[in-house]
């Protein structure tokens, strides 16, 4: 699957990401860092590449609708730490091996995923 991991994923994850066989990109990778919210919207959708994040205002349906890209990932963990949003791509991971956030946001928690329809 094409990703794209916001300025706010630490870099580094995209290697997991990778090694499991995703076209992963960054942000920073693309020279869009700082750019704002409803651009990055956009520009994920005209990539179809799905969005990973930490940041909640793409938990807003309203504002990013899901259903016009190829997925929206918002990672909900305890904290940002480096080892806990590992353990968040972990879970990410085993959830696309077995299906695809198209068109919908999954919010990816440390030990499950909650799929917004």
């Amino acid at each position: 699957m094409k990703l794209k991991l916001d300025e706010n994923v630490d870099a580094r994850l995209a290697v997991p990401l990778r090694q499991a066989g995703h076209d992963t990109m960054t942000v920073r990778d693309q020279g869009l860092h700082a750019i704002n919210d409803p651009i990055l919207y956009q520009h994920c959708t005209s990539e179809g590449r799905i969005l990973i994040t930490l940041d909640l205002d793409f938990s807003n349906v309203l504002r990013y609708p899901p259903e016009q890209t190829p997925g929206l990932v918002v990672l909900r963990g305890p904290d940002d730490l480096l080892p806990t949003v590992g353990i968040l791509i972990q879970t990410l991971l085993n959830g696309l091996s077995k299906d695809t956030p198209s068109g919908h946001l999954w919010i990816v928690e440390p030990s499950r995923i909650r799929i917004h329809e």
